[in-house]
């Protein structure tokens, strides 16, 4: 799939090799379908193997006033998912272990601008697959996993607690409360929370850091390798794991239940 086939997601590189990849679809508030997750791989396919690309910025559509707001379940998986790209969709990879993978095993560091709400996959994307996060201070995040009657994905089940710990990590998974960017930064799980007016210039700077002549590329892509090399099979392990009980917890009476209350606005009566 080439770039400029995109229906989901902006891409774009300027002259400093910065990469900006945009979440762009503001009607659902960038919620992720398989059409999205499938983009998302092959932004990163096409950034890795692309030498201008020094840094990526992953972003929110400034439109959608928020960052992503997790997954886009629908009856038809393959809407407009391109005929020859159909194949290319694990329906029974519900944990996202390609796309987490891919992320995982990018040389080359990713920042997450977080521009507004991060719900499911928008709070384990920005938290488990970018190396530096920022927020704007009035960006909000939720493990809402547990409203939809389902767990964590992206790994996020294995590296949350290694971020902060298993009894408050089992606590934004057990209850799904909603958390300030402030709260999130004094929990370690974004670097620093800015204006919104300021969040794309400041991820901008941070972004020039890590670009010569400023940051030296072949160290810096070294060191995330070498971060990253440990966790690789137990984090590969676990995505294993989370699609066993994934695919457990979509087939129950709860998941319909919560599907739902969402489609009737109000809060789900599981059994």
């Amino acid at each position: 799939m080439d770039v400029k086939e995109f229906q989901d997601l902006l891409y774009e590189i300027d002259e400093k090799g910065i990469l900006t990849v945009t979440l762009n679809k503001p009607r659902r508030k960038n919620a992720l379908s398989a059409l999205t997750l499938l983009e998302l791989w092959y932004a990163l396919e096409h950034a890795e193997k692309d030498k201008t690309v020094k840094v990526m910025i992953l972003t929110g559509s400034r439109e959608a006033s928020a960052f992503c707001s997790g997954g886009y379940f629908s009856m038809n998986i393959f809407k407009n998912v391109p005929e020859e790209a159909r194949k290319e969709v694990d329906i029974s990879d519900m944990a996202s272990k390609k796309l987490a993978l891919k992320f995982w095993n990018f040389p080359k560091p990713i920042i997450a601008a977080v521009n507004g709400l991060g719900v499911g996959a928008g709070f384990t994307i920005p938290v488990i697959c970018a190396d530096l996060a920022y927020a704007s201070e009035d960006a909000w995040f939720g493990l809402y996993f547990i409203k939809r009657a389902v767990i964590g994905d992206f790994g996020s089940t294995f590296i949350l607690p290694l971020l902060i710990g298993f009894k408050k990590a089992k606590e934004l998974f057990y209850f799904g409360d909603k958390i300030t960017a402030q709260q999130a930064k004094e929990l370690g799980l974004i670097n620093e929370v800015v204006t919104a007016d300021e969040l794309m210039s400041y991820a901008r700077e941070q972004a020039l850091r890590l670009i010569p002549p400023k940051g030296p590329s072949l160290a810096l892509n070294s060191m995330k390798k070498s971060m990253h090399a440990y966790y690789g099979e137990i984090l590969e392990r676990q995505l294993d794991v989370e699609n066993e009980y994934w695919n457990k917890c979509v087939k129950s009476k709860d998941f319909r239940e919560s599907l739902a209350a969402l489609k009737d606005k109000r809060e789900p009566r599981f059994k």
